[in-house]
């Protein structure tokens, strides 16, 4: 195995724009969602008139569809995901615009028949409401309450009852329902990860940035170097991802 040290650099290095997390191949590995995201996402896109793509990330998503509607439209706020999504999808159709991820989203209301959205860091379930058209459709795939917060609470500590319950599926149901919507499927599920090398869990707590806010290895080099050592010694870091699949409609 290449030394603590060289993980580090090869990990402190590496781009993390976009949502490709490819270069964790061989590296870490997360047991995947048994409902299959992109597939459902892109058989609705098939049959959209116009469809938008809430945080898009790097459009890597989003490229994956196999056909995309007439209108397709996604946002971004991050500036390095902006000029990934715009490279990859405008070839495509699809119009990248930046938008802030603050109310209101930048479109007329009822102005998609049907909005997706992966991983969305905040959900605005009003301004969905308001730009889906009657009979729409909002279908997300979202992370769930203390996912990873085994990896988290390594570094933070543990963490208290309402940041662990944060990002239910039951809160996420209440609220669409508020915002006037009607949720017509609810699916969650607990994974498997695990990170097989200190590199992994660098890569990945640079990219994923709310996991340990302000993440920074000369902060964190001491229990990083600890958690090396445990992995050398004990095999690969495990934690539990939470998923689930949200699926609305206005009526």
């Amino acid at each position: 195995m290449r030394s603590f040290e060289e993980l580090v650099a090869e990990a402190e290095s590496v781009s993390v724009a976009g949502w490709d997390f490819s270069w964790l191949d061989g590296r870490a590995t997360e047991q995947r969602p048994s409902w299959g995201y992109q597939r459902q996402m892109s058989e609705r896109l098939a049959r959209a008139s116009a469809a938008l793509d809430i945080q898009t990330g790097g459009g890597e998503v989003l490229a994956g569809a196999r056909k995309l509607p007439p209108v397709m439209v996604a946002t971004e706020s991050w500036p390095p995901n902006v000029a990934k999504a715009t490279r990859l999808l405008h070839p495509l159709g699809a119009v990248v615009v930046v938008d802030e991820d603050e109310p209101p989203l930048p479109f007329g209301d009822g102005a998609f028949d049907l909005v997706v959205s992966r991983h969305p860091v905040t959900v605005w379930w009003q301004e969905i409401a308001r730009v889906l058209r009657p009979g729409g459709t909002y279908l997300s795939q979202q992370v769930g309450p203390a996912s990873v917060f085994e990896l988290v609470e390594f570094f933070l500590g543990p963490r208290p009852e309402e940041s662990r319950r944060s990002r239910h599926p039951d809160d996420a149901v209440r609220d669409a329902e508020l915002a006037g919507l009607a949720v017509v499927d609810l699916r969650y599920e607990e994974l498997r990860t695990e990170f097989f090398d200190i590199g992994a869990v660098i890569y990945f707590l640079r990219k994923v940035i709310w996991m340990v806010p302000g993440f920074t290895v000369e902060q964190y080099l001491d229990r990083l170097r600890e958690l090396d050592d445990r992995i050398r010694a004990e095999g690969p870091f495990v934690a539990t991802t939470t998923r689930f699949l949200i699926e609305a409609t206005r009526p």
